[in-house]
């Protein structure tokens, strides 16, 4: 099958690149960085490079490509993320979730492609009710000041993405990724914060995460291009889990000092409003209906295996044992 993989030098994009070749794929990887397009190439893909907000240059490259799969990975976030600023961090993500998602959908239109493939994330259902929420909650529609564009180019690229007619509209709700090329591998802003005791728990910690080690990510990605079953996924581990629950045990896993405790009013003062909310409201996602539909099922089905044992071997799941996750 031809693929068009826009992102592919991202924190998932080469992740998946190899998968989608190994699996027998024809991929089109995109990047912005002209020296980045020798790791696509060596990856068995056709490299093409491409401003993802100039919609001339994207519609050429997917004439070129004649993909009958879109798969959308695009995002611009920054090394270290600074919560108190995160629609500034974002802004350029945003662009590429609102403007890029336009263009791609354009595109594929243009060239009849069958099927579109989106990015999505899980931490925007609304903080309130249960803690773990399906496919069918609702997201949030108000109450957050920093964090609120994020939220409305979020909504874009799905409501762009599920309404289209032309095509078959995935879209993949990925949890808090983890493993090589995140914000939790060796050398990473916060795996090195949570190693040097830097990341404390925010009031009760009460704020639940749904984390996916990356290449389990990609895996799901790579089953949604066979998948029968268009929409809406959460694709993360089997075990939502408060932050007074992931972090200690992960701090422990690093060899750390268990994190220290500070009232969320401090917390505000360092991390802002947004930032307090991931650690005290934050809701969980449940992964049952991908299993069940994509079909496909987690490598590390919790972040305590992944934890203790993905940072070491992810590059080997990153290649034929992630395809054979796939149930």
């Amino acid at each position: 099958m031809k693929i068009f993989l826009a992102g592919a030098t991202g924190a998932i994009g080469k992740r998946l690149l190899p998968m989608l070749v190994n699996a027998g794929h024809s991929v089109t990887g995109t990047t912005q960085h002209p020296e980045k397009m020798l790791s696509i190439q060596s990856a068995g893909a056709t490299p093409v490079l491409v401003d993802a907000l100039n919609k001339n240059e994207v519609l050429a490259a997917v004439q070129k490509a004649q993909p009958e799969v879109i798969i959308h990975e695009l995002t611009a976030i920054p090394a270290s993320l600074n919560t108190r600023h995160f629609d500034r961090d974002f802004r350029l993500t945003n662009r590429l979730r609102t403007e890029g998602t336009d263009h791609l959908l354009a595109a594929a239109r243009a060239v009849g492609a069958r099927r579109f493939i989106a990015q999505s994330y899980y931490g925007w259902y609304a903080r309130t009710g249960s803690w773990i929420k399906t496919e069918d909650d609702p997201f949030l529609s108000s109450g957050i000041s920093d964090g609120r564009k994020a939220l409305e180019a979020t909504i874009h690229v799905e409501t762009a993405v599920l309404q289209e007619k032309a095509m078959e509209g995935f879209v993949l709700r990925y949890g808090s990724f983890y493993g090589p090329g995140t914000s939790i591998a060796p050398g990473a802003w916060l795996f090195e914060g949570i190693r040097r005791r830097q990341v404390p728990i925010v009031g009760g910690g009460t704020g639940y995460w749904s984390f996916i080690h990356i290449d389990d990510a990609a895996a799901a990605t790579l089953a949604a291009v066979q998948a029968a079953m268009p929409g809406v996924y959460n694709i993360t581990d089997d075990e939502p889990a408060p932050v007074s629950v992931w972090l200690p045990f992960l701090a422990d896993v690093l060899g750390a000092k268990p994190p220290r405790h500070v009232p969320a009013w401090f917390a505000r003062f360092a991390i802002g409003e947004f930032g307090v909310a991931l650690m005290t409201q934050l809701r969980g996602a449940s992964n049952r209906k991908a299993k069940l539909q994509l079909p496909w099922k987690p490598a590390w089905p919790s972040w305590r295996e992944g934890f203790q044992h993905g940072f070491e071997t992810s590059a080997r799941i990153g290649t034929a044992d992630a395809t054979r996750s796939i149930a």
